[in-house]
């Protein structure tokens, strides 16, 4: 049986950790997994949850972002982090729980605002520039932004993995993202979090 070796990584919020398995996590898409409850989705999100100390899991393409608890040391929590994603990779097990009755996974969508209709060129702009420039870059940060809405010139943006909760991600909202978003899309005068 070939070794599995995780790589490891820092992100800017300096409470999450990224986690490499060198192998596809999520074939489309991301998730969040704010809270044990949203976690029982998924038996590796459940499962990292339960060593108590974590406050946040995050699926990317090719990372899981855990995010400590305040006050937890990452060089005691690491190593069961890694043993539980070490165990989970390595038996193939599935990332989510068959769907059942009276069990509802979270939509992606959930939280969106919704936008005018005349609004639909500067929406499809934003939404253009955040897939491809926004995206990328966040999630070599172990996170992810996705859009929420426009509304009077407003960006609403939720963030999710390393980037909620991270110490640069005002600085990154404001003077990364809006400047990006107001540079080519002069309609938008402002980005929040949601």
């Amino acid at each position: 049986m070939p070794v599995m070796l995780i790589e490891t990584e820092t992100t800017p919020n300096p409470a999450t950790l990224k986690f490499l398995p060198g192998r596809t996590v999520m074939d489309n898409g991301t998730r969040d997994f704010a809270t044990p409850e949203e976690a029982e989705a998924s038996p590796l999100a459940e499962a990292i949850y339960a060593l108590g100390d974590v406050t946040g899991v995050f699926f990317g393409r090719d990372f899981v972002s855990v995010t400590a608890a305040p006050g937890v040391a990452w060089s005691s929590l690491k190593p069961d982090v890694l043993a539980i994603l070490l165990d989970h990779f390595s038996a193939g097990m599935p990332l989510f729980k068959p769907a059942r009755a009276g069990f509802s996974v979270p939509a992606e969508d959930e939280g969106v605002t919704t936008d005018d209709p005349a609004d639909a060129e500067i929406v499809a702009q934003i939404k253009e520039l955040i897939e491809t420039r926004v995206r990328p870059a966040v999630a070599n940060d172990g996170g992810d932004i996705v859009y929420r809405g426009f509304d009077k010139g407003k960006v609403y943006l939720k963030m999710q993995g390393a980037c909620a909760g991270c110490p640069s991600s005002s600085a990154t909202l404001k003077s990364g993202i809006e400047q990006l978003l107001r540079y080519y899309v002069p309609e938008v005068t402002e980005v929040r979090a949601v």
